[in-house]
């Protein structure tokens, strides 16, 4: 069920929100904090499920359920919509997120969730911290029950307008929600994350996620994930991508799809890499203007 009450058919995706020149987003604690209440505000808004989520310095990633890749997409230019408000209110900086990149994966196969799901906490290790200590990402939600039975914490539902404005930095309506806050005043990530799908990825085993987490290859989940997206590649360098998107969806290689497996695969890879229409064209053996009708229908 998604936050509007609406009982859809769901499908995960990875999002990733990067600044201008990679700069500084988030420069101090009270930043970070506020990502993370930004992260659960627009799931809620966009009607999206927080599965896991880090904060780093300069980038942000958040792994969600939502219904379609249009509703994935809208959640990514929320949380930049909102933090840019954010930013621009306390630090009077105009622009600072104008240029953020803005990207929604689908997470396609279960070899893909699960190196995701992992990758993300991993990125503790991008502001030189422990993934168990880093309190800016979603790793503490993962079998941890005990995270829910902290005497000092207390509802969200049950704030004030007043004090919804001070700790979540919204007027939104939260009376139904079930996130708790800490002594801190910080959202307790077990609250708000769908950790029952984070465990059933890894089999509700915490060994088999450190498994994956310490033989992942960190280099090669970074390009699948924030480069290959945002970075032109090759035409050899992009076919070998292809091929491998082909042999995951349909045991087979571009030479052999069909027109149909053509125009069901070129939409997604054009959302999730950076190409263009007569590269696109190239590499599935078709006239521009037929990538043109695939990617705008009538």
């Amino acid at each position: 069920m998604l936050p509007d009450g609406s009982i859809k058919y769901f499908q995960p995706f990875h999002i990733s929100v990067e600044g201008l020149e990679k700069c500084v987003l988030y420069r101090d604690d009270e930043d970070y904090d506020a990502m993370v209440k930004i992260i659960c505000i627009a799931a809620l808004r966009k009607s999206v499920i927080v599965i896991i989520y880090a904060v780093v310095s300069n980038h942000c990633h958040v792994a969600v359920l939502a219904s379609s890749q249009k509703d994935a997409d809208d959640y990514g230019k929320e949380l930049k919509r909102i933090y840019a408000m954010w930013f621009r209110k306390k630090y009077r900086v105009e622009g600072i997120m104008k240029e953020a990149d803005v990207k929604a994966i689908c997470l396609d196969n279960d070899w893909y969730v699960r190196n995701a799901l992992a990758y993300i906490p991993r990125n503790a290790l991008d502001n030189g911290c422990n993934v168990n200590d880093y309190p800016w990402s979603g790793y503490g939600a993962m079998f941890s029950p005990a995270q829910m039975l902290d005497p000092a914490s207390r509802k969200v539902s049950d704030l004030t307008k007043r004090e919804r404005l001070a700790i979540l930095h919204t007027g939104d309506t939260l009376g139904n929600v079930a996130w708790r806050l800490d002594q801190h005043n910080s959202l307790i990530p077990r609250s708000f994350c769908d950790y029952k799908y984070l465990e059933q990825a890894f089999e509700n085993s915490q060994a088999f996620f450190l498994k994956i987490i310490g033989g992942q290859n960190a280099a090669d989940m970074k390009n699948r994930l924030l480069d290959m997206p945002r970075k032109m590649q090759t035409d050899g360098e992009f076919l070998k991508s292809v091929e491998e998107i082909c042999q995951r969806w349909f045991q087979t290689d571009s030479l052999s799809l069909s027109i149909e497996r053509k125009i069901r695969l070129i939409p997604y890879i054009n959302r999730t890499m950076k190409t263009s229409i007569p590269q696109l064209a190239r590499v599935f053996g078709l006239s521009r203007q037929t990538v043109l009708e695939i990617l705008n229908p009538k």
